[in-house]
Formats: C-alpha cells, sequence, structure tokens
C-alpha cells in the first residue's frame, strides 16, 4: 500500500518512483523460463493471444508477439494526467521531474490498487472468442482477472496450470494440472498438439 495506490503516489512520489526503478531492474535481468518459452513456441501451432497479469517482459522475451497486459508494463511509463501517454523508460528509470509533453510527471505504467483496468474489456473479448483457455500460475481470486475464465463458452476446454488449485465447480470442461507452470505448460500443449493432429 506504500507504492502501489494512487495515494501512495500523491504522498511520495520520489519513494514509489525508486520502488518502480529497482523492479525494473530486477526485470531486465531476468530470463523467461520453459513455460514462457512453451507458450511462445505455440505459436507455430496456432493463433496465440497471452493475458498476462504480469508487468514483466518475461513473454516477449521468449518469443511471444501478441500479448496484452493487463497491470500495465514495467518498462514503461505514463502521464500522470493522461493515460493514453505512455512512453518507453530508459536505463535510468524514471527521474523526479520527468514530465510528459503536457507538463506532468511521469509516473510507472502500472494499475495500482484502487485503480481501473483498462485492458479487463480487450481481455473479455479475447476470452469469448477463444477456442482454448491455458490458465497458468494464477489462484483465480485476483479480480477482475479472476472472472475472465467465466466468459469463455462453456464447450471451450480450459487448462488450469497451478500447483495450489483451488477447486472450481462452476467451470465446465475444466481439466487442471496441479504441477508448477514449467512442468504444466508442456504437458497441456503436449495434449493440445495431439488433439490437434
Amino acid at each position: 500500500m506504500d507504492v502501489a495506490t494512487p495515494e501512495a503516489w500523491e504522498a511520495d512520489q520520489e519513494l514509489v518512483l525508486e520502488f518502480y526503478n529497482k523492479r525494473r531492474d530486477q526485470a531486465l535481468k531476468a530470463i523467461p523460463n520453459a513455460a514462457h518459452e512453451a507458450i511462445a513456441d505455440l505459436e507455430n501451432h496456432f493463433d496465440v493471444t497471452i493475458i498476462t497479469q504480469n508487468i514483466d517482459n518475461l513473454h516477449e522475451k521468449a518469443g511471444s508477439t501478441n500479448v496484452l497486459h493487463l497491470h500495465g508494463e514495467i518498462s514503461k511509463s505514463r502521464s500522470s494526467v493522461d493515460e493514453e501517454l505512455i512512453y518507453e523508460v530508459g536505463d535510468a528509470g524514471i527521474s523526479q521531474g520527468e514530465l510528459c509533453e503536457k507538463g506532468s510527471q511521469l509516473r510507472p505504467h502500472i494499475v495500482w490498487f484502487g485503480e481501473a483496468v483498462p485492458n479487463i474489456i480487450v481481455a473479455q473479448d479475447i476470452v469469448k472468442e477463444a477456442d482454448v483457455l491455458l490458465i497458468v500460475g494464477t489462484s483465480l481470486n485476483v479480480y477482475p482477472a479472476a472472472g475472465l475464465i467465466h466468459y469463455s463458452n462453456f464447450r471451450v476446454k480450459k487448462f488450469l496450470i497451478d500447483p495450489k488449485y483451488i477447486h472450481l465447480t462452476d467451470v465446465e470442461n475444466l481439466h487442471v494440472i496441479k504441477e508448477k507452470a514449467t512442468v504444466g505448460v508442456p504437458l497441456a500443449i503436449k495434449s493440445l498438439l495431439e488433439e490437434s493432429n
């Protein structure tokens, strides 16, 4: 709450910028895992759209080309008065006094607690059109993203990959793989590829 709310931004912009600059540095050094790479490889077989709650660019680093970031992107900044003004962040991060073209302080391009999720409608439309859902590494407890599964057609095959899966009784055609992403994603993809042949 000290760094991820509009109130935190109003109270101490320097603290918020320092926090996100450190997270950005960590994200730049991070490398994709086997799950990211397997999902990227899916593009060789299917039309794939990724909807992620993560703010890093690990899907893009792995080679995925169609990624929708629900909660923003750590590698970008935006105007604090116009959320449509988005900029790439340089190696130095965002500095106090760094302004957008409208003269307002740049802030991290992150959806903070208490803010609307601008891409949620786009995500709902993607899920409505999906032929298969691969749901990875989520507790399905953080809304509005947790509700996306309910926008899919009941006939659509859904894979839920998470070692801590909690039983869902209101989701049809759900196939649970109780594994971590690096193990479960390749298993789900193997099943999909076998079915498509």
